[in-house]
């Protein structure tokens, strides 16, 4: 570390750690400096954020700054705060998370949202049958169960320790009746199974492979491979996704997807060629780039 003080001397209060660590976090060029500072030392006291200021002329005991330093050289290694933390809130869901599976993002959201708006707020005498494919953490099949309960949930993944870690977050945010987990490689358990679905929901994998080694260390250094690399073009499941679902759709049933920013004319080409569908739409992310489509059943 730089020789700006040594962390471990006694006179380190909450305050005057966290200015050096900002700084400290700016020379390695971390995003947010102070924020990441301020969560990772809340996380290391288990105080609130706002408390640091409340107290902050604490100063830490040994196991303490020792515990924090930990952390500190963590993330200037590029290891993403979530991963440190073990959780990440999405949808108002606190979720576990560890390197078997993404980050949840806010852009998926957008995604929730979407499904949201063709899910009725009373399932009657019929609700839906949703099937979240690839959930990995399982934060979409956990905010749409939590946002509209009643309905018949599942959600399945390929990686035997993701889907384990969702069922975790479904215990953990009593939501473990409402979903149906199940393990298999896309549509090949649902074979089995005959019933079609409502609604076909995912978050695929979509970089072309050759773009993942150059993305940012948090993510091709640490989050896993197989649940971002999406082939050559970076739509091979993508493709595989908009032909398989219509043979395992009702009736005017809908698939949502998430996609790479950059790929809307490729996705469009994709389902006109499929020829399976109608009402195909794109919807934008907070950032205003075309990040969800959705399409229904013809």
């Amino acid at each position: 570390m730089q020789n700006q003080g040594k962390i471990g001397e006694s006179q380190w209060t909450i305050l005057k750690l966290l200015k050096w660590t900002a700084s400290y976090f700016t020379s390695y060029r971390i995003e947010s400096p102070r924020v990441s500072a301020e969560i990772l030392l809340a996380h290391t006291l288990n105080l609130q954020r706002i408390q640091l200021y409340l107290n902050h002329d604490q100063p830490l005991i040994p196991a303490e700054l020792d515990r924090f330093k930990a952390l500190i050289k963590r993330r200037v290694c590029g290891e993403p705060i979530a991963y440190i933390l073990g959780r990440k809130e999405f949808w108002s869901i606190e979720l576990e998370v560890t390197r078997d599976v993404l980050i949840p993002r806010p852009e998926t959201e957008r995604l929730v949202e979407a499904a949201v708006r063709h899910l009725p707020q009373s399932p009657g005498i019929g609700p839906k049958r949703v099937l979240d494919m690839g959930t990995g953490s399982g934060a979409i099949v956990l905010a749409l169960a939590s946002e509209r309960p009643g309905h018949t949930y599942f959600a399945s993944d390929r990686s035997i320790s993701a889907l384990e870690l969702a069922k975790r977050n479904a215990r953990r945010n009593g939501l473990d009746r409402a979903v149906h987990f199940f393990s298999g490689d896309w549509f090949l358990p649902v074979k089995r199974q005959g019933r079609p679905f409502d609604m076909i929901i995912s978050n695929p994998p979509y970089i072309p492979t050759e773009i993942i080694p150059g993305l940012q260390p948090e993510i091709c250094r640490y989050e896993p491979f197989m649940a971002l690399d999406g082939g050559a073009d970076g739509l091979c499941w993508i493709r595989h996704i908009v032909d398989a679902a219509q043979r395992h759709l009702n009736s005017d049933g809908l698939v949502l997807l998430e996609m790479g920013h950059d790929q809307k004319e490729e996705v469009e080409k994709i389902i006109l060629t499929c020829g399976g569908y109608k009402q195909v739409d794109f919807k934008k992310d907070y950032g205003e780039k075309y990040r969800i489509v959705q399409m229904v059943k013809k």
